[in-house]
């Protein structure tokens, strides 16, 4: 019998003896494999959390008792518990999410995928629980996959033992890892408690004999528990921090051995107090090809052969790793250029310049606004840090760009992965908020290349600048053929193509001067003439597209971003400002959030596909800007040119 097909909400776990509870934890994880293997996504860390989610659902009567999932990406085997078993387009459109949605089931609380806020969210449900009148329901929150390196997990923290009387139970999936092993001292500290022969002995050994002796056994082993919690913190001090914070903690528990962890979640949902469960889990569990990945363990994958975990599809250079090989470049050249991350050493390309220079890299946790805080102090010391963050996560650090880094002037150079529409991660993760966002920062410089040649060189022009931030943002996938100019203005300015009659100024952002080139051909065809060109440096604005643009009958602005408040609204500010009055249209998404679906499906919805924006462009400029007659003769001049 298969279980797994049995289950279609979290009660349907009730009736299942423990035999049957480990049984399916196997269909589990062989369905993760199979399903993940198809689809890509997060394979590695909810293989570590499935005997800790059907503890929860067992124990926990979701969505009575909320479960908050931090990171998300842990949330596969809980929508598999909760009636969402159909992952045939997981992270398509039309598919689930990646990540909890709420528009999917009740069961999901937070949509958000943003790592260290699942205590804060916790504390304000059990709050508001207490206050009106639903004292009985527990709030859960699953912090781990690194989530607790996160300042903000200890800001809650902190609040949370301040009132006690609420039933909040805290669970720490302590895994030992985000992406790659977790770093800092928080790390450390858990993975004695991890390591320690001492603690893991005892704990194994009187557990199984405690299951031996029955339930009075297991009535003797709850009950010394405790007793020799506190003899073995004298070796491991497992528990002396939160004891501090005036907070139950218990634990560690073996996050893969089912009865312990159901019978330690009853305790800690009948303490009627906040209460900290420390479970250790393995990333990576029961598939071989990911427990022997040193690098990550398969915490995110592509489609791959499910046999032995081998990609599936081969791609060809992507932005990411162009990246990685120039800095490692520069890093030759200049001994003061130093990297630094959030928890994602890998993901943005600084693996290599770890490898050349492992001692010129600092990886921070998942602590975006100290990583950024640092680097100004870095700065200050007579360094130049590069900053490599995905483009979603730089907003959370923007009060230390703003007031840290660019208030004092320091030489950081920012390097934003993923900017724009990244497609399958959904909302939380498309980067397309970083122009709007940064471009309001005083003295900042903004560079978008549209190619690997211009990605090396805008780069090395970034990392000269010392008396202000500089920012270079890219987008994720494959980087394309270069593009090359057929002129450069003195200010940086490159153009692409001009054609005859300057009726329209096409200025594309980064890879949208790839659109912009095909959107230019599209209009000659229907005799308008265009010129295009890729600013490089889109903030600030140069001279040379004011000038420009006073010679055309409109301007275009084409990027990936909000366009609210983006790069065309400054180019429009900046024409205003200089006396141009040529009318400019702002092309890009929508501020709204964007589900998941594929790049060209959000671009195509959008209106940014070259044939929707030229077929704009004809409407606008042959219905109100070009005489009839001058229509005419160009169109009889293409006819010429045909014969």
């Amino acid at each position: 019998m298969v279980l797994l097909d049995s289950i279609s909400s979290p009660r349907d776990l009730d009736r299942l003896s423990p035999r049957q509870l480990s049984q399916l934890a196997g269909e589990v994880r062989e369905f993760l494999v199979e399903n993940v293997s198809q689809s890509g996504g997060h394979l590695g860390p909810n293989l570590g959390v499935v005997e800790l989610t059907i503890a929860l659902h067992r124990v926990f009567d979701s969505p009575q008792d909320p479960i908050v999932w931090d990171t998300g990406h842990q949330s596969y085997v809980h929508k598999l518990l909760t009636g969402r078993q159909d992952f045939d387009g997981l992270r398509s459109r039309g598919g689930l999410a990646g990540y909890p949605q709420r528009s999917e089931s009740a069961h999901d609380v937070v949509e958000s995928s943003h790592a260290s806020s699942s205590l804060s969210w916790a504390d304000g449900i059990s709050r508001a629980f207490a206050r009106t009148g639903r004292a009985d329901r527990h709030v859960v929150a699953v912090v781990g996959d690194g989530a607790l390196t996160g300042g903000m997990t200890w800001e809650a923290l902190n609040n949370i033992t301040d009132d006690n009387d609420r039933n909040l139970v805290i669970i720490v999936n302590d895994n030992g890892r985000s992406y790659a092993p977790t770093i800092g001292g928080m790390a450390r500290y858990l993975n004695r408690v991890r390591t320690t022969a001492a603690y893991r002995d005892l704990g194994e050994k009187s557990n199984k004999l405690a299951r031996r002796l029955g339930r009075v056994g297991r009535a003797f082993y709850r009950g010394v528990r405790g007793g020799t919690h506190g003899f073995l913190s004298r070796f491991t001090n497992n528990s002396a921090l939160y004891a501090q914070l005036d907070i139950k903690y218990l634990g560690p528990v073996d996050g893969h051995d089912l009865p312990t962890l159901l019978e330690t979640l009853e305790l800690a949902k009948a303490h009627s107090a906040p209460v900290i469960v420390h479970v250790i889990t393995e990333k990576g569990r029961g598939y071989d090809p990911a427990r022997e990945d040193e690098a990550d363990q398969f915490h995110s994958v592509g489609r791959i052969d499910p046999a032995t975990g081998t990609p599936l599809a081969s791609s060809g250079e992507g932005w990411t790793d162009v990246f990685a090989d120039e800095l490692v470049q520069i890093g030759e050249r200049r001994e003061d250029v130093i990297a630094m991350t959030a928890a994602m050493l890998r993901p943005t390309g600084l693996a290599p310049f770890a490898e050349r220079f492992p001692e010129r890299v600092y990886d921070v946790g998942i602590a975006e606004q100290h990583a950024v805080a640092s680097a100004a102090g870095l700065a200050y010391g007579g360094l130049h840090p590069v900053v490599a963050l995905y483009s979603t996560f730089v907003n959370r650090a923007f009060d230390q760009v703003l007031m840290d880094v660019a208030l004092h002037r320091a030489g950081v150079t920012f390097v934003l992965d993923r900017s724009g529409v990244t497609g399958p991660d959904g909302p939380s993760h498309h980067g397309m908020w970083d122009l709007a966002l940064l471009h309001i920062v005083p003295h900042v410089r903004i560079a978008a290349p549209r190619d690997a040649v211009r990605l090396r060189e805008e780069l090395g022009e970034a990392v000269a600048v010392e008396d202000a931030p500089t920012i270079v943002r890219f987008p994720k996938g494959e980087v394309g053929e270069p593009i090359e100019a057929i002129e450069r203005t003195e200010d940086g300015v490159d153009v692409l193509a001009r054609d005859g009659d300057e009726d329209v100024l096409l200025v594309g952002i980064g890879p949208f001067a790839r659109t912009a080139l095909d959107v230019a051909d599209r209009l000659r065809a229907q005799g308008i003439g265009a010129t295009v060109i890729d600013p490089r440096w889109v903030v600030p604005v140069a001279p040379s597209i004011v000038d420009l643009a006073r010679r055309h009958r409109l301007v275009i602005t084409l990027e990936d971003g909000i366009r609210v408040g983006g790069i065309g609204t400054r180019v429009r500010q900046v024409l205003r400002e200089a006396g141009v009055d040529t009318a400019v249209d702002e092309l890009g998404l929508a501020d709204e959030f964007i589900d998941h679906a594929s790049r060209d499906q959000i671009l195509r919805d959008a209106g940014l596909t070259p044939a929707k924006i030229a077929q704009d462009v004809v409407s606008q400029v042959l219905g109100t800007r070009i005489p009839v007659a001058r229509q005419e003769a160009r169109a009889a001049e293409r006819v010429k040119q045909s014969r």
